[in-house]
C-alpha cells in the first residue's frame, strides 16, 4: 500500500508517541446494554488480542501495496453490532492484503476505557470508534487522536456530505474523526390511530404549530380506551432540543429561553390528555417502544435507530398495535426549512500512536464514504453520508414502510448535533436534565427552570 506517511507529528512528539500507548490498562468492563443507537441486546466482551506495540519510525516508508497489514480497531458491541463485519468484508475484499482485528472494550464506560487505554504505554490501536461527542473533546484535549484535516484536505473529502455534522464536532477548530453512523429523529406515526379518527396522516412539512393541532385531533380522552396523540419519552433531548432546529442556538450556549414555547406546548399537552404523564412515565419505567406498541399513540418523536427495532418486533410478534407505521420529517419552527432535525453520530479517529496510520487513514476514508454508507444502509442502519441512492437501500429493506413519505423523510436538510463539541458537556448536561425533570414533574415553572439553567449553565462556563 504505497502512500505517502501521514503522521502529523513533530520529531520530540513521535518519540513520545513510540513510547506512549495502550498497554495492560484495567481490564474492560463486561459489556452491558448496547447504546439506544444500537438497540442490541447485552453482550459479554471479546477479550483484547494480545499483540505486541508496533512501532512507526518517521522515516520508514508506507507497506507496499501486498504487503501484509493488521490494523487493530477498537469498538464496542463486536457480538451484538451487525455492521461491523460487513463493513471489514467489504474493506477486505479490495484490500485482500489487510486485516482488520477488532478489539472490543465493551459498552459500559467505553470511553473512559478508551481513554484508559490510550494514555498507556505499548499502544497499537489504528483506529478507534468513537461512542459520543464528550468523549471525543476528552481525547482529543489529551492529544491522543490525529488532526484529520490536512488528510481530508489531500485527498478532497467533500464534507458536505454530513449535512454539516463535521462543522460541530470541531475541537478547537481542528476536525479529529469522521462520522460513518448518523442516526437522525424523525416523527413515527401509526397509521391505524389517524384512520380509526378519519384524519390525514402527517406530512413532512409539518410546523410546530400544526403538529400540535393534528396531535389534538387524534386525541381520545374516554377513560379506559384512552388515545394519545402524541407521546414524549423522558428524555430532556424530545422537548429542549426542538428549539434549536432553527439553527439560531445551541444546547451549550448559556441561554434557554429558547425552549420556553416548546415545553409550554408540551405542559399543555401533558394537562389536556393529548400525552401519557411524565411523572407516571418515569414512575413507570415505560419504555417508548412499549408505548408505541400498544397502539394507541398516535405520533412519537424518536431518532431513526429505532426503524429496524420497529420492524423486528413486529416480525417476533411483539408489536401487534402498530404494525401499521410510518415516518415522516421532523416538524419544523415556522420559516425554517422542512428537514431540519436532531442527530446523534457514531465516527472514526486514528490515535497519535497508531502503527500504520496510512492503512488506517485508507479504512477509515472507506467506512465514513461511500462505499461504506452502501453497506451500512444494507444492513438496517442510517450511515452518516447522506443521498438518493444510500436512502432508497434503507426504504428497500424488508418491513419499511412503501409510502414515498416514509423514504423522503430520511432526507434531512441539515442535521443538529444533539450535544455538539464543549468540554464543559457532561456538568452542562447535568444542569439540564435536572431543570427538565423540574418543569415536567412541575417543580418549578418554566420560567423558574429556565432561569436556573441559565444561571447554572453560564456558571459552568465562566469556570
Amino acid at each position: 500500500m504505497k502512500k505517502r506517511l501521514i503522521s502529523m507529528l513533530t520529531g520530540l512528539t513521535l518519540l513520545a508517541a513510540s513510547l506512549a500507548g495502550c498497554g495492560e490498562a484495567a481490564a474492560p468492563a463486561p459489556a452491558a446494554q448496547a447504546p439506544a443507537a444500537t438497540e442490541a441486546p447485552a453482550k459479554e466482551e471479546a477479550p483484547a488480542a494480545e499483540a505486541p506495540a508496533a512501532e512507526a519510525p518517521a522515516a520508514e516508508e508506507a507497506p507496499a501495496a501486498d504487503e501484509p497489514v493488521t490494523l487493530k480497531w477498537a469498538l464496542w458491541d463486536k457480538d451484538a453490532t451487525v455492521y461491523y463485519q460487513p463493513l471489514i468484508d467489504g474493506y477486505t475484499a479490495a484490500h485482500p492484503n489487510v486485516t482488520i482485528e477488532m478489539v472490543d472494550l465493551g459498552s459500559t464506560d467505553y470511553q473512559t476505557v478508551l481513554g484508559t487505554q490510550l494514555s498507556g504505554s505499548d499502544c497499537d490501536f489504528d483506529v478507534v470508534t468513537i461512542k459520543d461527542v464528550p468523549g471525543l473533546v476528552t481525547l482529543a484535549n489529551k492529544n491522543v487522536l490525529e488532526p484529520l484535516d490536512d488528510l481530508i484536505a489531500q485527498d478532497g473529502i467533500d464534507l458536505s456530505v454530513y449535512s454539516g455534522i463535521t462543522d460541530q464536532v470541531r475541537v478547537s477548530d481542528k476536525l479529529y474523526e469522521l462520522p460513518f453512523r448518523r442516526d437522525i429523529w424523525v416523527l413515527f406515526y401509526n397509521k391505524d390511530v389517524f384512520d380509526k379518527a378519519g384524519v390525514d396522516y402527517p406530512t413532512n412539512d409539518m410546523t410546530w404549530e400544526q403538529y400540535d393541532e393534528l396531535a389534538r385531533k387524534i386525541t381520545d380522552t374516554t377513560p379506559g380506551s384512552e388515545v394519545y396523540g402524541a407521546h414524549y419519552h423522558t428524555w430532556r433531548s424530545t422537548i429542549q432540543l426542538d428549539g434549536i432546529l432553527d439553527g439560531k442556538h445551541t444546547i451549550v450556549d448559556g441561554t434557554y429561553d429558547f425552549t420556553k414555547p416548546y415545553y409550554e406546548m408540551v405542559l399543555a399537552q401533558q394537562k389536556d390528555g393529548v400525552c401519557m404523564d411524565y411523572a407516571t412515565l418515569k414512575t413507570q419505567g415505560l419504555h417508548y417502544s412499549a408505548a408505541f406498541y400498544q397502539g394507541n399513540v398516535g405520533m412519537l418523536n424518536m431518532g431513526s435507530w429505532f426503524i429496524p427495532t420497529v420492524i423486528a418486533k413486529i416480525k417476533d410478534g411483539e408489536n401487534t398495535g402498530a404494525t401499521n407505521w410510518g415516518i415522516v420529517k421532523y416538524p419544523h419552527a415556522e420559516g425554517v426549512e422542512p428537514g431540519s432535525t436532531l442527530a446523534t453520530i457514531t465516527a472514526l479517529a486514528i490515535p497519535t500512536s497508531a502503527p500504520n496510520k496510512d492503512a488506517a487513514w485508507d479504512f477509515v476514508k472507506f467506512v465514513s464514504g461511500a462505499e461504506g454508507a452502501e453497506i451500512m444502509a444494507g444492513t438496517g442502519n442510517t450511515p452518516a453520508m447522506s443521498n438518493e441512492a444510500i436512502n432508497s437501500k434503507i426504504a428497500e429493506m424488508d418491513g419499511f414502510p412503501t409510502d414515498a413519505n416514509s423514504k423522503e423523510a430520511l432526507n434531512a436538510s441539515h442535521a443538529y448535533l444533539e450535544m455538539p463539541a464543549n468540554e464543559k458537556s457532561s456538568e452542562i448536561e447535568q444542569v439540564l436534565n435536572e431543570q427538565h425533570d423540574n418543569i415536567m414533574n412541575e417543580v418549578s415553572t418554566v420560567d423558574e427552570a429556565i432561569a436556573a439553567m441559565n444561571e447554572g449553565v453560564q456558571a459552568i462556563l465562566g469556570q
